[in-house]
């Protein structure tokens, strides 16, 4: 009699989880929106170095308090590569970022998805069927769809970055889901914050400006927000079904379209919003194949 339960208790569990997924779409909005405004005085790169100052200060009391447990690894080759990747990814994201309009940058770093299938391949040799090859070259079409007006409107470079970013980033999920086997979420996240603080200093000293006091609380809520962000979605993706949970992440292109076109006037192009549609729909049916694919499978009954 306790097996009805079970459905509630799911529904339940990805309700919580839709409020963090929902919670980071709103707290990367958020970001995103202060590194464009903030474009114009600060660098890629001084943007990042202002994050990961943030980001290090907010889990300083964690790792004060037990800095065994908040740097334990047996791997910091790994987790080095992790953070320099990182850290060039967050540069090149902040510069797309600045020079696009929001709902085309984020559409653009949406492919991480869609990069991950050659590196499922080619790093964990994984074997990959004739469907997700196909939503994979489908997504690269919207992508195509996307470059048109964005190249001809800013120039090929930001778009190069947004890919380029997504590209780096893929490749930081494909070592985390081997790192993840024996690290915590807590030990991950500090790493990649320290790391990423030191790293992104010589960029950020070639390029150095003291923010007014304003500037600096905008730049404070901005690696906070970038934070924030990071945490909601580890926190949702845990608590509820991915396939439940994927989808709630696409908010922040709707979220982008409005903050894009009120803050800074940006009006989206009907073709890069079509190939938005199509990367959006190709990763999320990939994501949602994976998860069937990984379903046991059922006993044949005898009824």
């Amino acid at each position: 009699m306790s097996e009805p339960a079970a459905p509630t208790s799911t529904v339940s569990r990805n309700v919580r989880g839709a409020l963090w997924m929902l919670g980071s779409a709103l707290a990367f909005t958020l970001m995103t929106t202060l590194v464009k405004f903030l474009g114009d005085d600060y660098s890629p790169a001084l943007q990042t170095f202002y994050r990961q100052v943030a980001a290090t200060l907010v889990l300083l009391p964690i790792m004060l308090r037990d800095p065994k447990a908040a740097f334990s690894t047996n791997r910091p080759g790994i987790l080095l590569y992790r953070a320099l990747v990182g850290t060039f990814s967050v540069i090149l994201a902040f510069y797309a970022y600045q020079e696009l309009p929001l709902a085309e940058a984020n559409a653009l770093s949406f492919t991480r998805t869609l990069w991950i299938v050659p590196l499922a391949v080619l790093v964990l040799r994984e074997a990959i069927g004739t469907w997700r090859i196909g939503a994979t070259l489908i997504g690269f079409g919207g992508v195509l769809l996307i470059l048109q007006p964005t190249v001809a409107g800013h120039g090929g470079w930001p778009a190069l970055a947004a890919l380029t970013s997504a590209a780096l980033f893929a490749t930081t999920i494909t070592g985390m889901k081997i790192m993840t086997r024996d690290h915590s979420v807590l030990v991950l996240t500090v790493w990649s914050a320290v790391l990423g603080l030191v790293l992104a200093i010589p960029f950020a000293i070639l390029e150095w400006r003291w923010p007014t006091w304003p500037d600096l609380g905008l730049l404070a809520a901005m690696g906070v927000g970038g934070l924030v962000a990071q945490m909601c979605y580890i926190k949702g993706m845990s608590i509820g079904d991915a396939v439940a949970m994927a989808p709630i992440d696409y908010t922040r292109l709707l979220f982008a379209l409005v903050v894009g076109f009120v803050l800074f006037q940006d009006i989206p192009n009907p073709l890069a919003m079509a190939g938005a549609a199509i990367v959006v729909a190709s990763t999320l049916f990939i994501t949602f194949r994976e998860a069937r694919l990984k379903l046991p499978k059922r006993p044949p009954s005898d009824q």
